[in-house]
């Protein structure tokens, strides 16, 4: 079990690639602290971790909360001893064109998917770097390239690439690897959630632009963030890896 022995902090954890995440790292062995902004999918992710075995604690809210964050790592401590894995994960999309967005969509986004992945890592890396150890995987998107209609998830994700190499910098002598995964597309409940017709035209047009010709899976995701998470990455740090199906090269 590649994980065993390891606690794990993994944000929006509900559902999706979080879930995902989450139940992976739970088949390897980690004890974790489930977020996640909705009550009823963390503690079904907690149930889900426990019949594989696994010990899990909800804690629920959301990570633009500094409060949020630092209870996560605070629960983490008091019940299982340390945080070894933090995986910033939540995030949210709040479309519209640039000539129609309003404040508030942008503001939303960049607080969730950007500020919260800030205040996580400060929380957790303060317990890493007095152990001298630890592992961190943002999740950022391929959007950070430029997608219509989203250039507030597209600026937040590539600013999660820019902070990625940053802390990797900062925290890489304290023997912390710090890592990002930019999904592609992803069959996920958020590209579910967006316009019919943007769904539609995505379906229509990407799979030819995949080499490996599908979609991924949440589970895609969390097989690069288990090894990621694990001593055999040990030697990898401030890397954007995509998964993608070889959409972006």
């Amino acid at each position: 079990m590649r994980l065993k022995g390891k606690v794990a902090v993994v944000t929006g954890a509900g559902r999706g690639i979080g879930e995902a995440i989450a139940l992976r790292f739970a088949e390897e062995g980690a004890t974790l602290i489930v977020n996640d902004v909705n009550e009823a999918d963390a503690l079904r992710t907690v149930e889900a971790t426990k019949k594989k075995d696994g010990r899990a604690v909800a804690v629920i809210g959301s990570v633009a909360s500094r409060e949020v964050a630092q209870k996560m790592v605070d629960t983490a401590v008091k019940e299982f001893g340390t945080v070894d894995i933090l995986v910033n994960n939540a995030g949210i999309i709040r479309d519209a064109m640039l000539h129609k967005m309003i404040d508030e969509q942008w503001d939303q986004v960049i607080a969730v998917n950007l500020k919260g992945v800030f205040l996580c890592t400060q929380c957790a890396a303060r317990v890493m770097r007095e152990k001298g150890s630890g592992k961190i995987i943002n999740i950022s998107s391929d959007s950070w390239h430029g997608n219509p209609g989203q250039i507030n998830y597209a600026a937040s994700k590539a600013g999660v690439i820019g902070m990625t190499k940053t802390t990797a910098k900062e925290l890489g002598p304290l023997g912390i690897n710090v890592n990002a995964i930019s999904p592609g597309w992803i069959w996920t409940d958020m590209i579910k959630s967006m316009p019919p017709a943007a769904v539609k035209r995505m379906e229509r047009t990407l799979p030819e632009r995949i080499p490996l010709n599908r979609k991924g899976t949440p589970q895609d995701v969390a097989n690069l963030a288990l090894f990621l998470a694990s001593d055999e990455s040990s030697f990898i740090t401030g890397q954007l890896i995509h998964c993608d199906g070889g959409l972006i090269m």
